[in-house]
């Protein structure tokens, strides 16, 4: 360890390399004017996220399920329990509405604190274990870059998760690469052992998927052949993970146990139409290569500002008949090219006994694997490995910082690339909050519906007249309850994600299943919305889950929808009635 220690501080420092070394001025600068450049790229990332403040709910969703799922908690405990992909955070986001109530802007804001003190504790992590260059690329891409700034005032779980992360980070990174590593006598290391384990524990908690970051840990100790720390870890681990689920068991009872519904979810091959039946192993496989392409062939360079956001490899054509999708070959060039450059730097990072960028390198590759195989390819959102790219870029540019050393024009282009990126990261994020200014201005003065698209407007507003005119004890069905959910004031509305009862035949509900249905779940009213297919234009087409819902009771049964209300003169939202 003491040898490793040397290794990087001659790699930082680069004190003793010539004049004309490029990475030695570079470095060199740094190290002066370390406090300096830390807080002028803290302080505008600051900056940038509150000018891109947003103050909205995003039409994914997913941030206002985290929000009505810390009401659940709230207000159905303990008859209540999240049991998706990031169980932590509602629980968190259950503590600030029993302080401020389901307040967005709050929640916003602590978003926004989370995004802070995540990119600091990543900063600290990294700190005098890895070239000044590359630290600040890092902490640069933590505080600058647009995606991440635009989480950062989200309610989606990344926020949460990235700080979660860099506790972890910054923990691991003190105690097995720093001056006194744990060690494996336990009457000295139990306590920073049990530490280990709990840090273990919430990473699982923050995002489900993080149980392949535990296998990640234990897989790097089996390398490094410290077989006793990787027991101590582990043991750790589970001793906390049951611990937890006691807790669970005792607290929440039945409620905490639908495990089930989700891995059923998971293994689908469609997530929202399990009559399509469950993937066999080809299946995982084509998953897992057409993620590779969408996250490290496509999103990976999006996120950077290499490309155009809406750009897609995949062309559709029609042949035979059927609807045919190809995927360009460039996508797979793209995606090789990110991995050769991690699996090199993960290779010199082990040569040059870097094992803090070896051990990044095997955790962000370990989870993206895992991420790879489970996912449905339909859920292609770029979130999903912007939390890695801190680490792809640190591994990737690490064996070209290595390669390119004893060469200073190789470096003056290195540095240049890392300039770059850089200025593209600002470029980008300082046009996006230059857009959103006005928007969030009119949110904030009250406006609330302001920046979204009309069909949107329209199907918000309706939400919010179901919550003012209707009763309490009505129960109305739509395609985006949790967006409901928040704009009707903390109503509760009924989830359709896909059509219910459905006729293989006519591939839309049988209409006394569905009528039956709704009547088994209590719901009342049905929203029918104009949610637009492609949200940048007003094509006419649209998503029609709800459509194909009502439309055979319509014809069967003509009176037993009553229309009650109409939301917007265009892409209209409707409200029904389910008459008696």
């Amino acid at each position: 360890m003491a040898k490793a220690t040397k290794e990087v501080k001659k790699t930082v420092s680069s004190k003793k390399t010539s004049a004309s070394d490029t990475y030695a001025s570079i470095n060199n600068y740094l190290l002066k004017n370390e406090k300096k450049v830390f807080l002028v790229t803290l302080l505008t990332g600051i900056l940038l996220a509150i000018l891109s403040f947003n103050a909205r709910i995003s039409e994914a969703h997913d941030d206002a399920l985290y929000i009505e799922a810390g009401h659940r908690y709230v207000h159905e405990f303990p008859n209540y329990y999240y049991t998706s992909n990031a169980p932590m955070y509602p629980m968190f986001l259950a503590l600030l509405t029993l302080i401020f109530g389901t307040n967005l802007i709050a929640f916003k804001i602590f978003s926004m604190i989370f995004f802070v003190i995540g990119a600091v504790l990543y900063y600290k992590a990294l700190d005098k274990k890895v070239p000044e260059m590359l630290k600040f690329l890092v902490f640069t891409f933590l505080c600058l870059n647009h995606l991440v700034i635009y989480y950062a005032s989200m309610t989606f779980s990344e926020p949460f998760y990235m700080l979660v992360q860099s506790a972890f980070f910054y923990y691991f990174s003190k105690y097995n690469f720093g001056e006194s590593p744990i060690g494996t006598d336990l009457k000295v290391d139990w306590k920073k052992w049990a530490v280990l384990g709990l840090l273990m524990m919430f990473l699982t908690l923050a995002k489900n998927i993080l149980i392949f970051g535990i296998a990640a840990i234990a897989l790097y100790y089996v390398i490094r052949k410290d077989y006793k720390k990787m027991v101590f870890a582990m043991v750790s681990f589970g001793v906390f993970k049951l611990l937890y689920e006691l807790i669970k068991s005792a607290v929440w009872g039945k409620s905490a146990i639908q495990y089930s519904s989700q891995m059923s979810l998971l293994l689908n091959k469609d997530p929202y139409d399990a009559s399509q039946g469950q993937e066999d192993l080809a299946g995982f496989i084509g998953r897992f290569t057409e993620n590779i392409h969408l996250y490290l062939g496509k999103r990976f360079y999006q996120i950077l500002g290499f490309m155009d956001e809406n750009y897609s490899f995949t062309t559709r054509y029609e042949a035979n008949g059927e609807l045919v999708e190809k995927t360009s070959g460039a996508a797979y060039l793209l995606a090789f090219i990110v991995l050769f450059f991690m699996i090199y730097g993960l290779r010199t990072a082990f040569k040059r006994k870097n094992y803090l960028i070896a051990f990044l390198i095997i955790f962000a590759g370990t989870i993206s694997v895992g991420t790879f195989v489970v996912l449905q390819a339909r859920w292609d959102q770029a979130r999903f490995i912007m939390v890695h790219v801190p680490v792809i870029l640190l591994g990737g540019l690490y064996g070209l910082y290595c390669f390119f050393e004893k060469d200073s024009f190789k470096q003056k282009i290195l540095v240049a690339f890392c300039l770059f990126v850089t200025g593209s990261m600002l470029l980008s994020s300082f046009k996006r909050a230059s857009d959103n200014i006005p928007i969030v201005s009119k949110n904030l003065k009250g406006d609330i519906y302001f920046g979204y698209t009309p069909d949107w407007q329209n199907y918000l507003r309706c939400s919010a007249w179901c919550a003012d005119s209707l009763k309490k004890e009505t129960l109305v069905a739509c395609r985006k309850a949790p967006m409901s959910f928040v704009y009707g004031k903390g109503k509760k509305f009924f989830p359709i994600y896909s059509v219910i009862k459905k006729d293989t035949a006519t591939q839309q509900s049988q209409p006394d299943s569905a009528l039956a249905f709704f009547a088994q779940n209590k719901v009342t009213h049905i929203m029918v919305a104009s949610l637009r297919i492609d949200p940048t234009k007003n094509s006419g087409q649209i998503i029609n889950t709800v459509h194909n819902i009502i439309q055979p009771i319509m014809e069967k049964y003509p009176n037993k929808l009553k229309l009650v209300h109409t939301e917007g003169m265009t892409e209209q939202c409707y409200l029904f009635e389910i008459t008696k």
